[in-house]
């Protein structure tokens, strides 16, 4: 049974193009499996691991050792020949065998020499089921023998001739390198024109003087022994026609000499291969060398084709100048004609290489090992080919077949053996050769019968690991004979594997096209044969796949800034990831600016050389995942160089520039600045802009400067330092293009026109000598104009001119060039004078006590004598006659723009006398003045009194003091007065309006509550009305007698008893108090000495001081208290005492009303400053005094 395992497979789901895997079970074209549990009682035929090559060149300076290694069970025995006779190794004593191996170590370093052993060895390898045999080894020492003495004669030739120094070096083996040098071991410089052949002969196309030397050295190095042999120096003289002339005139005539063909321009002959064809041949798989070299003058140049075909593109070299022509791995597609062809300029000439490829052998199906089990048939296949077609012969156990003994299940038919019904006496070494003239192959394969149980090599109870929705690989490496079926299980009690999702593989490997997490378990390898059964179990563990849920994203970053990216990764917890990066697929620079800090990378003072690609890999056993991000740096584009101008016109020159680098950032635009050296050193002018995928631009240039340019570079970051400046250019002068602007002509004096401009700059002068030609005429006359030309200024005066007459002005440039073109003319006005004339029929109209209008007749140009300005009005106060003796009277002006004729006077002051007059005002000043104009202001209202005092405060009364307003306005007609009580929650009381004669500057007021806070509001008046008020406060004195009663009563207040009995008292007071609101609330009435009649009006009651009460009162109508707040009958009227100082109401409208006090409140109407809202009836609450007094 052949246990080769061939590609088919067995597959469990239909339709299915299944993972084929050739695992180390699988038995291999050479041996079986190498577990080494099996080879420990596998019988196995002899098979040659390690042998020597064939043609086995030793060094004679080292013992030499032939190698032969071979394997088998039991271990072979290994044997010798030596030129196809039995080498006996136990009679020589240099011959030794290397133990457990064939190896042969002959010591020839002790004594010996190497050509003793020099022949043809084959080892051979054998145990008890066959023999294996090596190649034959051909053993030959290395030789490196001297060149032959020879007397060099020196070469000498004319200038021009070709030249062949041959090498000729010594047969060596192997064949020497070659090379030449001089007596300083320097190699020969070698050209198109001087070059060495394949040959080693140095071949010169033509000589030149520089070629004379006297040590031209072929040397020839020999690898194996490392040994160099060297020629006799070879001397060439290379003379000139001079020369020669002068050296063998007598021997040529000058018709020989000249007509020397070597010596002149010829074209090109072959110096090697010779005439027109040659042929060549070469071996199969070998480096195929054409070569053609070529004299004449001058240098030929060699080129190389192929007649009807192409040479190979891949595998075609040119050497030595293209002298050579190489193709290696030659094959016999590469048969055919090859054409060189030498040119120079006075021709060409080819030779054609007939090139055949012949080919040693070459296997086509070496034969394989088979391993059969008894009863079973197979085939052992040699076929190889070769130019010419090898011969094919077999060999069993190192014997031809021929005469080997018989073996009833073997025949042979040509390159195949078939074997039918082997059994175990059939095991054997067959040896395959196959060989032609130009080599051979020796190939050995075993026939190994044997009869052996399945066996898993697979270790019991391995883990599998795999990532989820992968597929799984489950091994179940097996050997047996015959070959055993393979079945899978899954758990302890589960059936055979047969679903879809399962493929089978042929080397008994199970797959799991798409693993998912219920794959997980334990599965069982079965594997049966005739001869017996095995089974194995593995595991299978379904993780999780190893995830980047962020990935690093590309990065845009200016040069000097940080950069971070993030890398964060999910895995399965059962595996440790281990996460790097990479920079542009390599590790990360060694650089302190690169951290790693958890799932970040970042990149501090990021600079050029950090762009590229930055990849975040993260690793497990089982798996691994990246994700890749573009770091870009920028920065402002580098500054533009290489400045060039170009193209020089008078007014135009193209500049040129290298960009810079634009650091990641395309360059926008390009700005251009220019430099006036001659002019403005050191100060640069913007100049145009240009795209930023130009790199010229036509600059437009003013005459006479001395231009230098410098470009700057910008991208989206910024823009570039400038570049260095370019070489100066100087414009020619010319006459200057513009004039001098802002013009003017204005008079300073009366009698003169100052003319005036603003000047040119050096830049705009176009040209030396700048000056300027200034022309003027009155504009109303006839008169020719008047120039004067004057240096490079700014003003010109014209002197002795009439009185603001106007001009025509124009001021032309010019220079040493000529003139610029025609100016404009301006008007302009020579100096002005003061008016003459005031203005007249000057009238005052007052509009009200602050306000009047002025009207006035305009003055008549003429007189004006300038540019009109407008007119200025003087006016002014009449003093009084306290501040007559004053010499400075305060006037204000007013001024009115233009041609106006008239004019408001606004904050005058009321019932005052005021002056006037009227001016015209021009350039020059004010004109004389008009007639004064006198006007009254009406009265106004006053300002407020200028002060007011409180004095002399009683129990009842008040004095008022105060100063007259500071500004009356007006006559005085009255004061008014009015004042309302304070209580203590700061309401206000009743208002009181009393009205004081304008003469008066003091005012008591009586009958006031003692102890009481007054509110005083007091304003003066003219006919004109009521003027501004000032207000003040004021408190009446208390009681004296209670003063002193309190005072006596110090000494005990901090008596114990004292104080108790004031708790007391202060008590019963509260109580009483309570009980007057209660009574009072509940309509109780005061008891009063005696009724009054209904209508009467009643009569104020003075309070009887020695006994502290009031007289009696009732109501007229309901005889009902007063509430908080009663009102008296609106028909009662309140009889006027004796003084002015009775109170005013404090409800606008209301006659009269008595507090619960009993004092009576009398009627004044009247205007008040500041009165409570009509309908408020609350009034001041009575005092803690008051209420006692009424009940006494």
């Amino acid at each position: 049974m052949q246990l080769k395992i061939m590609p088919k497979k067995k597959r469990l789901s239909a339709g299915r193009v299944p993972l084929i895997l050739f695992l180390c079970q699988m038995i291999s074209a050479l041996e079986v499996p190498l577990d080494p549990k099996l080879l420990e009682d596998l019988l196995q035929p002899p098979t040659i691991t390690q042998q020597s090559p064939k043609d086995y060149i030793i060094d004679p300076r080292e013992n030499i050792v032939i190698q032969c290694e071979a394997k088998g069970k039991p271990p072979p025995s290994f044997s010798w020949t030596r030129n196809g006779t039995h080498f006996d190794i136990d009679k020589d004593p240099l011959v030794t065998m290397k133990p457990g191996s064939g190896t042969l170590i002959i010591n020839i370093m002790s004594e010996g020499k190497a050509e003793t052993y020099e022949g043809v060895y084959q080892c051979t390898a054998r145990n008890e089921r066959g023999a294996a045999i090596s190649n034959n080894i051909v053993v030959r020492p290395s030789r490196s023998p001297l060149w032959t003495k020879e007397k060099l004669e020196p070469i000498i030739l004319r200038n021009g001739q070709s030249l062949v120094l041959p090498c000729r070096p010594p047969v060596g083996l192997p064949p020497p390198i070659i090379f030449w040098m001089d007596n300083s071991f320097q190699r020969l410089p070698q050209s198109e024109r001087v070059s060495q052949g394949l040959n080693g002969d140095l071949y010169f196309s033509n000589v030149l003087p520089e070629d004379t030397r006297e040590d031209y050295i072929c040397y020839a190095r020999f690898n194996h022994t490392q040994t160099i042999q060297q020629k006799q120096p070879i001397s060439v003289k290379v003379i000139s026609v001079d020369e020669l002339n002068d050296t063998i005139a007598a021997n040529l005539s000058d018709t020989e000499f000249y007509s020397a063909k070597s010596s002149r321009e010829r074209p090109p002959t072959f110096l090697t291969p010779e005439g027109n064809a040659s042929n060549k041949e070469e071996l199969r798989g070998n480096v195929l060398s054409l070569e053609c070299i070529a004299e004449g003058l001058p240098t030929p140049i060699i080129y190389w084709i192929k007649e009807d075909g192409i040479l190979p593109i891949n595998r075609t070299f040119y050497k030595n100048f293209k002298k050579t022509l190489q193709i290696i791995h030659v094959s016999e597609a590469d048969s055919g004609n090859y054409q060189c062809i030498a040119k120079n300029a006075l021709g060409a000439i080819h030779h054609t290489i007939s090139v055949t490829v012949k080919a040693a052998p070459y296997w086509i199906m070496a034969p394989q090992n088979l391993v059969l089990s008894p009863g079973e048939d197979g085939t052992l296949i040699c076929r190889a080919n070769g130019k010419p077609k090898p011969r094919i012969s077999w060999l069993t156990n190192g014997v031809p077949v021929e005469i080997a003994p018989d073996d009833p299940s073997r025949k042979i038919d040509g390159d195949t053996i078939i074997f039918s019904n082997v059994q175990e006496r059939s095991s054997a070494v067959y040896q395959c050769n196959a060989s032609n003239e130009y080599g051979y192959l020796l190939a050995n394969a075993f026939v190994n019968v044997l009869a052996e149980p399945p066996r898993i090599l697979t270790p019991t109870h391995t883990l599998y690991q795999v990532i989820a929705n992968r597929p799984a690989l489950l091994d179940c490496a097996f050997f047996g004979s015959p070959l055993p079926t393979i079945e899978w299980f899954k758990g302890a009690k589960g059936s055979a594997l047969h679903e879809d999702i399962y493929v089978l593989h042929e080397n008994g490997t199970l797959e799991i096209p798409v693993a998912q997490k219920d794959s997980t378990g334990t599965y069982t390898c079965v594997a049966r044969n005739k001869l017996g059964m095995a089974k194995n179990e593995v595991h299978l563990e379904i993780k999780d796949p190893t995830r980047i849920i962020k990935q690093p994203e590309y990065a845009v970053v200016q040069r000097g800034n940080t950069v971070s990216f993030e890398c964060e990764v999910k895995h399965d917890h059962t595996l440790i990831p281990t996460v790097i990066w990479l920079k542009d697929n390599s590790e990360l620079p060694s650089d302190e600016r690169f951290t790693i800090d958890k799932d970040h990378l970042v990149i501090a003072d990021v600079s050029d050389d950090d762009s590229g690609t930055y990849t975040c890999v993260a690793n497990t056993t089982l798996d691994n995942v990246s994700a890749s991000a573009v770091l870009s740096v920028v920065d402002v584009p580098n500054p533009p160089f290489d400045l060039e101008l170009t193209n020089p016109l008078d007014k135009s020159v193209q500049l040129s520039w290298t960009p810079g680098d634009d650091n990641n950032s395309p360059i926008t635009k390009f700005i251009i600045e220019y430099e006036d050296t001659m002019h403005e050193a050191g100060l640069w002018h913007h100049h145009a802009e240009v795209s930023g995928t130009q790199t010229t631009a036509q600059l437009k240039l003013s005459p006479y400067v001395n231009y230098s340019f410098r470009v700057m570079a910008e991208n989206s970051i910024g823009r570039s330092l400038p570049s260095e400046a370019s070489e100066q250019y100087l414009t020619k002068a010319a006459e200057p293009d513009k004039n001098p602007t802002a013009v003017e002509g204005l008079g300073s004096e009366p009698d003169n026109l100052v003319i005036t401009w603003k000047p040119l700059n050096g830049f705009e002068s176009n040209g030396p000598g700048l000056q300027y030609k200034v022309s003027w005429r009155q504009k109303d006359g006839d008169d020719e104009w008047t120039s004067v030309v004057v240096a490079n200024v700014s003003k010109y005066i014209v002197s002795g001119t009439p009185t603001f007459v106007p001009y025509l002005i124009k001021v032309q440039a010019l220079n040493d060039v000529g003139f610029a073109p025609e100016p404009a003319v301006v008007m302009g006005h020579s100096g002005e004078d003061l008016p003459m004339v005031a203005p007249g029929n000057v009238r005052v109209t007052v509009v009200n006590s602050t306000l009047a209008e002025v009207h006035w007749d305009p003055v008549p140009l003429k007189s004006i004598r300038g540019h009109l300005q407008g007119y200025r009005i003087y006016y002014w106060k009449a003093q009084s006659p306290s501040k007559r003796n004053r010499r400075h009277i305060e006037k204000k002006i007013l001024t009115f723009q233009g041609s106006k004729t008239h004019g408001m006077l606004p904050g005058l002051e009321p019932f005052s006398h005021y002056t006037l007059n009227v001016r015209v005002v021009n350039g020059k000043g004010e004109g004389p003045a008009s007639a004064d104009q006198v006007f009254n202001t009406p009265e106004g209202v006053p300002s407020a009194p200028s002060s007011l005092k409180i004095v002399n405060p009683t129990l009842d009364s008040l004095t008022l003091e105060w100063d007259p307003p500071s500004h009356p306005n007006g006559i005085l007609t009255e004061y008014t007065l009015k004042y309302q009580p304070i209580n203590s929650t700061h309401e206000l009381g009743p208002l009181v309006d009393l009205k004081i004669p304008a003469n008066k500057t003091r005012w008591t007021l009586k009958n006031l509550n003692f102890s009481t806070r007054y509110k005083f509001y007091f304003y003066a008046q003219t006919s004109a009305g009521s003027g501004s008020q000032i207000t003040e406060e004021a408190v009446t004195t208390v009681d004296e007698g209670k003063m002193a009663m309190a005072s006596r009563q110090v000494d005990i207040a901090t008596q114990g008893w004292f104080i108790g009995l004031m708790c007391a008292v202060a008590l019963l007071i509260l109580i009483l108090l309570i009980v007057c609101f209660i009574r009072r609330n509940k309509g109780g009435k005061y008891p009063v000495k005696e009724k009054e009649d209904a209508r009467a009006d009643p009569e104020i009651q003075p309070m009887k001081e020695d006994d502290g009460t009031f007289g009696e009162y009732s109501d007229a109508e309901d005889h009902k208290p007063l509430k908080k707040g009663s009102r008296t009958p609106s028909d009662r009227t309140v009889k006027k005492e004796d003084s002015d100082d009775s109170l005013v109401d404090y409800g606008e409208g209301v006659n009269g009303q008595f507090n619960e006090d009993g004092s009576f409140i009398g009627q004044y109407s009247g205007k008040k400053e500041k009165e409570p809202a009509e309908g408020n009836e609350s009034s001041e609450a009575p005092s803690p005094v008051n209420a006692m007094n009424s009940f006494v």
